[in-house]
């Protein structure tokens, strides 16, 4: 770094990786251990906050001393470059901090991880998680005293059948093998928790209710079934509880149905809260209905870094807490790997107009909450996706498509190759359903087939 660099720097002001100090002290190296922890960074010292000099006294101990200071203080040691610079005739300090390799770093038995503009001190279960991730390690792989004779069988068939229709995995039609080769289970043949998790009997709940106020609850349900059928659980008792009406479309003005929220965003905010939960929090995933929203509340901090901001702002790269769940369920074809969840949410809300989404970071809890329009729940509607409701049937006949036909189009367009059972599941309707829509898909010559039944592929037209 020269002095020119360093100018530019004190411009810009302090952010997430830039911190000036007045002097070299504690706060110092606290943020030289958040530093470390997070992606490193630079500490200005003899600079102030409104990006005014006004130097530091050194003499040609002090730098050695504070490197001394460092290495003694912290765990494991320390070794941050320092620069001294000449600004406006007075010494102004620069110290780079690289990121470390082995986190978390602390500094007097406390760990520090750098968050917007400052210092947050890690809990002893945060420290846990980092070492863990440092090491591509998480809590869902530890091994525990079953054995595969104590999984739920049902889990298991259905598991199976899913990750077959995905086509994401080749099985060997041997299921114990299969979780052997996918470290759900261990080669000792011991369980991973996220095997109990996903195919077993545990402790852990998914909470769901159906509130008429913040106080009044006319419908309940707690959910401690193996994840892979909790979910279709859930989705069944969200279904049972919100509004269902209909729209008129088609050329013979058949009435197809439309849920007060979209499913598929229903589901992957579901998923999400699966995934990503907190299994060392005894906390429930909690669900609450309400006549015009739902909140989804799991225990469990975002991960590196990830703010609020990034998720709405689709700024992000994905992080797994349950790296073994997150993995299952990408082979049921349930969710993808790559960190587009909430933008897929926000395509599927986007036909929903009048539906706002709201993520709330809560210390130790995420909380997920859309609000709805309000229609009458035995109202009858006519609508044209994504634009107005209540249009006359007249100008909507063979113009609009349905929420389930736009996604067979787009699963059409991402993988030519998916076949109408593949989208069947993805899209949570029946194959007969499924089928119907594909038939009226090429009558309105948007689709066509290529090849033959077996071993062709979709065209997009």
């Amino acid at each position: 770094m020269n002095i020119d660099q360093l100018k530019k720097i004190i411009l810009q002001g302090e952010h997430e990786t830039v911190e000036f100090k007045s002097s070299f002290n504690r706060a110092a190296i606290e943020t030289i251990v958040a530093f470390s922890n997070t992606n490193g960074g630079i500490i200005i010292l003899g600079c102030n906050n409104d990006k005014s000099i006004h130097g530091v006294t050194i003499n040609e101990e002090s730098v050695q001393n504070w490197i001394n200071e460092i290495k003694q203080s912290t765990e494991p040691a320390l070794f941050p470059e320092f620069s001294v610079f000449n600004i406006e005739k007075k010494n102004v300090v620069a110290i780079v901090v690289d990121e470390f390799p082995l986190k978390p770093v602390s500094y007097k038995d406390r760990c520090y991880v750098r968050r917007q503009n400052s210092n947050h001190k890690l809990s002893i279960f945060e420290i846990a998680e980092t070492r863990l991730n440092n090491l591509n390690y998480s809590f869902d792989a530890f091994e525990i005293d079953k054995s595969f004779n104590d999984l739920d069988i049902n889990a298991c068939n259905y598991f199976e059948d899913r990750i077959k229709v995905a086509r994401r995995f080749k099985t060997t039609n041997n299921l114990q093998y299969d979780l052997i080769k996918l470290s759900i289970i261990k080669e000792d043949g011991k369980l991973s928790k996220a095997a109990q998790l996903l195919l077993g009997h545990h402790n852990t709940n998914i909470h769901l209710g159906r509130f008429k106020s913040e106080t009044t609850i006319i419908d309940d349900l707690m959910i401690r079934s193996p994840l892979i059928l909790a979910v279709e659980e859930a989705i069944d008792f969200i279904k049972k509880n919100i509004r269902l009406s209909f729209e008129i479309g088609g050329d013979n003005l058949k009435r197809e149905e439309r849920w007060q929220y979209p499913i598929p965003a229903i589901r992957e905010l579901l998923l999400n809260a699966i995934v990503h939960r907190d299994y060392t929090n005894p906390t429930d995933v909690i669900i609450k209905i309400f006549d015009d929203s739902i909140e989804i509340t799991n225990p469990g901090k975002l991960m590196g870094g990830l703010t609020v901001e990034n998720l709405l702002s689709n700024n992000y790269i994905s992080k797994h807490r349950n790296k073994l769940l997150t993995e299952a369920f990408y082979l049921t074809g349930d969710i993808e790997k790559y960190g587009t969840g909430f933008k897929r949410i926000k395509d599927w809300l986007s036909v929903y107009p009048k539906i706002n989404l709201r993520i709330e970071d809560l210390n130790d809890f995420i909380k997920v909450t859309i609000n709805s329009d309000h229609i009458g729940e035995n109202d009858d509607i006519t609508h044209k996706v994504g634009n107005k409701v209540g249009n006359k049937v007249g100008n909507k006949v063979g113009k609009s498509l349905t929420n389930n036909q736009k996604e067979i189009i787009k699963m059409m367009k991402e993988n030519p190759n998916n076949s109408a059972k593949i989208i069947s599941i993805a899209l949570n309707i029946s194959l007969r359903k499924t089928e119907e829509n594909i038939k009226k898909l090429r009558e309105l010559n948007l689709i066509k087939r290529v090849g033959p039944a077996k071993g062709g592929h979709w065209q997009v037209l």
